[in-house]
């Protein structure tokens, strides 16, 4: 089953299914069974939802002009995506549209992204497991993305560079929160996907709160800025494994700016406990 999804023009082929097999001879026949349309509606739109092309809370196209891009019946269509809402797939608001689901893939809630972010450790854990997903993501960037993929990749980056210009620490963090969706997407693994949006808040909170860090300290911008150019870079000249060691080098450098500080904090607290054992 083959669907081509755009704002303008959606197909759908659909399936046969061959049934059970009756031999005569040497030949062999099938009954063919159409499948009911509304089943294939809703495949296509599952497929659409799982490997990223319609996003959480993104809305659907009305009614009538999906039916129309689709080429289906407004009642096969509705059938199709009543069934998704049961999934929890989709939402229906009265009077505003399909959506869908915004909570899909939002695991780590508010308040345990606050526990995570108050307990420095757990940040150190963060830049492992981001280690191993976004090394891995700048992979398969390198190696399957597409010109359009590139083509997004390449905005995210230089929204990065406006930000950072700028001077504006949210508009930068966001910018890399995106950037770094944009090229798991480029690496066309909808479970590593799927992590990563699961991770979403918890990837935001670490971004900003390792942003707010290096203002602090900004000589260290540039020599960020100049890590994340080379993974981009090799992403763009489709060098897989230069892309990963870049993305390693990264958060290699991120985690040493966190023990610093750690470090750094210790030694301010060992001397204000000695000033007060003094007083005493």
């Amino acid at each position: 089953m083959l669907c081509y999804f755009t704002n303008t023009n959606v197909k759908l082929v659909i399936p046969i299914d061959s049934g059970r097999m009756a031999e005569t001879g040497n030949m062999a026949y099938s009954k063919i069974r159409q499948p009911k349309l509304s089943d294939v509606i809703e495949q296509q739109l599952e497929f659409l939802i799982l490997e990223g092309t319609l996003r959480p809370g993104e809305k659907l196209p009305p009614e009538r002009e999906l039916a129309k891009q689709f080429d289906v019946s407004r009642p096969s269509l509705r059938e199709a995506i009543q069934r998704l809402e049961a999934k929890g797939l989709l939402l229906r608001r009265q009077g505003g549209g399909t959506f869908v689901q915004s909570t899909l893939w939002q695991s780590f809630s508010d308040p345990l992204v606050e526990l995570l972010s108050d307990h420095p450790e757990s940040q150190f854990d963060l830049l492992e497991t981001r280690h191993a997903l976004e090394g891995i993501a700048a992979y398969y960037a390198a190696l399957r993305s597409t010109d359009e993929d590139r083509a997004r990749i390449s905005e995210c980056h230089q929204a990065i560079e406006r930000a950072q210009e700028s001077g504006d620490l949210d508009a930068e963090s966001n910018a890399v929160v995106q950037y770094q969706i944009a090229v798991t997407e480029a690496a066309h693994n909808v479970v590593l996907l799927h992590l990563l949006r699961c991770m979403e808040p918890m990837l935001a909170q670490n971004v900003r709160q390792n942003f707010e860090l290096l203002y602090a300290r900004r000589e260290m911008l540039p020599l960020v800025s100049g890590h994340r150019t080379r993974i981009y870079e090799a992403i763009m000249a489709r060098e897989p494994e230069q892309a990963r060691e870049a993305s390693h080098r990264h958060l290699a450098f991120i985690e040493e700016i966190l023990l610093d500080r750690s470090r750094e904090q210790s030694r301010r607290d060992r001397s204000l406990r000695r000033l007060e054992q003094r007083k005493n």
